[in-house]
């Protein structure tokens, strides 16, 4: 007697029609709707990002052109100009905030994720905690006491440390969840064939969890790109290139600044050019995003 010829007890003989929804059951109404409602307050908070993503372009994407990253921001009345003196100065600014978070934020989470252990561990996580919701003009405060009145200059080194303030907190959280999400089986495996811990984190699991690393990275070099009011404090601005005999112990410009300057002057020039380094601006953060999604989508673990 084969097995299909035993009957089935009662049970488990189940009538197809009864595994069809019955869409007037409360439950699923109820499902339904609230699904409804997920879908509705989702397309709500798109919206502020849509409308600011259009007014953006229209206002700042007719403006580009080769000179705008190039020339040097126009006087007022001026027509022309650009705003590369800024764009520079910027890029200077999260170089040096990004060389001083990137190491201190990933040997901090490699101590919490392998090493760290018991309340040391929780409070630092705590305190990294804090440090992230601390307001960025506060930071700039503090920079400004140490770097700004220690030297008696604004200065790009004060704006970059002012910048790895602010990227800290979240280096230091991604890296510490990229390396918890590294399998524990690949930590005993490495042990298994003669690894110390020390040979074991940073042959085989910091490798393994890069792609998550770099996407934190990229995430709090977008952040601190679009900062404003620390860079005031800091590196103030200025309408020159960058003196590069001492291009580091002076003030220098920035993106964000030069929005700020220019949109609230009456004249219509520069107000243009604060449109145009806003969508600059907001389309480095991005793309900054984005290639922080395909980095995440390369995990080798």
């Amino acid at each position: 007697m084969t097995t299909d010829s035993v009957p089935k007890p009662a049970a488990f003989q189940l009538d197809p029609t009864q595994l069809q929804r019955d869409y007037g059951s409360p439950r699923i109404v109820f499902g339904l709707i609230m699904t409804g409602v997920s879908i509705l307050f989702m397309v709500l908070a798109l919206i502020p990002l849509g409308l600011v993503l259009y007014y953006v372009t229209i206002e700042g994407g007719s403006k580009l052109s080769w000179d705008l990253f190039v020339a040097l921001p126009p006087p007022p009345l001026v027509e022309g100009g650009g705003f590369g003196n800024a764009l520079v100065g910027t890029i200077i600014m999260v170089a040096i905030g990004a060389a001083i978070s990137v190491p201190v934020g990933v040997m901090a989470a490699i101590y919490l994720a392998e090493f760290g252990t018991g309340k040391i561990a929780d409070w630092v996580r705590f305190a990294n905690k804090v440090l992230s919701g601390v307001p960025s003009i506060i930071v700039g405060v503090f920079a400004y006491a140490v770097l700004v009145v220690t030297f008696r200059t604004y200065s790009a080194w004060a704006g970059g440390f002012a910048m790895a303030i602010l990227m800290l907190p979240t280096i230091i959280a991604s890296t510490d969840e990229a390396l918890k999400l590294v399998p524990q089986e690949v930590r005993q495996a490495s042990v298994g064939i003669g690894a110390n811990d020390y040979q074991t984190v940073l042959r085989v699991v910091l490798p393994a969890a890069v792609p998550a690393i770099v996407t934190g990275v990229t995430l709090a070099v977008a952040r601190a790109a679009g900062e404003t009011a620390p860079l005031i404090f800091t590196a103030l601005f200025t309408q020159f290139w960058p003196n590069w005999s001492n291009w580091l112990l002076e003030p220098t410009a920035s993106l964000s600044v030069m929005v700020y300057n220019f949109a609230i002057v009456p004249f219509e020039n520069q107000q243009e050019m604060a449109f145009a380094g806003s969508f600059v601006l907001v389309f480095f953060v991005l793309l900054t995003s984005v290639a922080a999604r395909l980095a995440t989508a390369r995990r080798v673990y």
